[in-house]
């Protein structure tokens, strides 16, 4: 039954295989994905690499954070490879990941009308999006349950802001991942939350600039787990732990910060040996 749910998990969903099709490796893992991993190019480069070292492949599902560990609960992949600590602590202490492992970071930033509307330009995202808020300024929130959405909640709830109380037609859920997102928010010329790696790989920016960018709180850190083996047998607990060995190393994350757009690096690694 698990292997049936798998094989309907990868038709259903898109994702990326480490290495030429014509050539895929016997063995390979699932991992489920946050979008920014790779909607910002990151696994285009890095996944051949692991695959070329190792004869393992990757498919990757790409869903929001909630989504992936959802699949990963489920026990549809064999690592999940996420950026929410709270809700990857969780996943692990309920007993659905092994260990958490962290990987890397890049940070938020929010990317708006270059003629700034709301003045919401400058460092502190809580007074941004409170100007962004009283001059309901158009925002585009992905409401997808990732990890940026989560850290979207987070900084509206740190401005004070009850979004129940606030929200109106300035103020559009889309329910999708960071691309479409941006697109979104470029057509609407609104106001949005994005990682900066996603934003520095995205081309389509119309008006769209960074207007806030290097408050601390704006630090966005990704994290690995192997899904349990014991709670689902499928789980290709060799494989999986070798991915994961593989990012943490010193390597792996050579390779993480090798991957750069026009010259701007786009995740710094911070393994360090990194387990938590």
């Amino acid at each position: 039954m698990v292997v049936l749910r798998r094989s309907l998990l990868s038709l259903a969903l898109a994702f990326l295989v480490a290495g030429p099709a014509s050539a895929e490796p016997e063995r390979a893992i699932t991992v489920a994905s946050t979008t920014s991993t790779e909607q910002s190019g990151l696994f285009r480069y890095l996944l051949p690499r692991f695959t070329e070292k190792t004869g393992i492949g990757v498919k990757v599902v790409a869903l929001g954070t909630g989504q992936a560990l959802d699949v990963g609960r489920r026990g549809d992949a064999d690592v999940v490879f996420v950026h929410d600590r709270p809700a990857e602590e969780t996943f692990v202490a309920e007993g659905a990941g092994v260990k958490r492992y962290e990987v890397m970071y890049n940070d938020f930033v929010i990317v708006g009308p270059k003629g700034d509307p709301a003045g919401a330009a400058g460092q502190d995202v809580t007074v941004a999006l409170r100007k962004i808020a009283e001059a309901k300024a158009p925002f585009v929130s992905r409401g997808d349950r990732s990890g940026t959405h989560a850290a979207e909640l987070r900084y509206w709830k740190d401005a004070g802001i009850d979004l129940g109380a606030v929200r109106g037609d300035w103020y559009k859920e889309i329910g999708q991942g960071m691309g479409p997102a941006l697109n979104t928010a470029s057509a609407a010329n609104a106001y949005v939350l994005s990682d900066r790696g996603t934003w520095l790989s995205f081309k389509n920016r119309g008006d769209l600039a960074i207007l806030v960018q290097g408050d601390k709180r704006l630090f966005n850190q990704y994290g690995v787990m192997l899904v349990n083996p014991e709670k689902h047998l499928a789980v290709k607990a060799k494989e999986g732990q070798a991915f994961i060995d593989w990012l943490v190393s010193p390597e792996g994350q050579r390779d993480i910060a090798g991957y750069k757009i026009d010259g701007e690096q786009l995740f710094f690694p911070n393994a360090q040996g990194g387990k938590s």
